[in-house]
């Protein structure tokens, strides 16, 4: 209290001059039409401006929640595209007799929680567990593409091996053709991961897409993987070329976990011992 009295016994000439000023202002803008349009638009910039700062603000603190409402907004939509395309093919199969239609895929939302890349053997975490309907094996990709795969599952929570793990073997192809490879990475750069074992008569270039080629249980047909990188000199037996990612493994957040509805039908038909 003593400072602020000290305060105003040292300028009290001045913020009296001060308080004229405002009072002046305040009449020659009464008072003149000119002056009042002019402050009032003034005014309405000024508070305009700090409005939509301020709108901006909130915009950006709310990105959270709108990408989490984004992403689960998507995986609905997965899901009816896969219901959708079963249907086509089973109209299209069975000529609109009476038979049930089955969905192979569906999808469930998450987020990824941790995410290790800086390791030859990377894992990431999911917080997405078996109460989710989540089991060992399972496919993790983005909109970009693939991410990798479950191999560890509790309540609430998996584990899932990334493709940037030097035991990741992933079935893929050309996106312009039925040659496949074998997808591996070499542990050397979280950009660029290997496709193996491609045939000696695949033709390709600089920038094909390469795409999961469906012949595993894990994985539907179609899901991005990256583009050629390069293209070897000659042939070789093990016929190696890098594969730029279009994910960037190093910022990764909303995931959708897929599950094969028909996985255990055809790992049963597969393991059935000849007769």
């Amino acid at each position: 209290m003593q400072q602020l009295i000290y305060f105003f016994q040292k300028y009290k000439y001045f913020l009296f001059f001060l308080f004229l000023e405002i009072i002046a202002v305040a009449l020659i803008i009464n008072n003149h039409s000119f002056h009042r349009s002019k402050f009032i638009s003034s005014t309405n910039f000024i508070t305009g401006g700090i409005q939509e700062k301020t709108s901006n603000i909130s915009e950006y603190m709310n990105l959270k929640s709108q990408n989490k409402l984004l992403s689960e907004e998507n995986t609905r939509l997965k899901n009816l595209l896969q219901q959708y395309n079963t249907i086509i093919d089973s109209v299209t199969l069975t000529q609109k007799n009476d038979s049930i239609f089955k969905q192979k895929f569906s999808f469930v939302n998450g987020k990824i929680t941790s995410n290790n890349y800086t390791t030859p053997f990377n894992f990431l975490t999911v917080n997405r567990g078996s109460k989710n309907g989540l089991k060992k094996e399972m496919a993790v990709v983005n909109s970009k593409g693939i991410i990798g795969i479950t191999d560890n599952v509790s309540g609430s929570y998996a584990r899932v091996q990334s493709i940037l793990n030097k035991n990741s073997k992933i079935n893929a192809r050309f996106k312009n053709g039925f040659h496949f490879g074998t997808l591996i990475w070499d542990g050397k750069n979280t950009n660029i991961v290997q496709l193996t074992d491609i045939p000696r008569q695949a033709t390709y270039n600089v920038g094909d897409t390469i795409i999961t080629g469906g012949k595993s249980t894990i994985f539907p047909e179609g899901i991005l993987i990256g583009t050629v990188a390069n293209v070897p000199d000659k042939i070789t037996a093990s016929n190696t070329i890098d594969i730029k990612l279009f994910n960037d493994m190093t910022n990764l957040g909303y995931v959708d976990i897929i599950i094969s509805l028909d996985k255990e039908e055809i790992k049963t038909l597969q393991n059935k011992p000849n007769e």
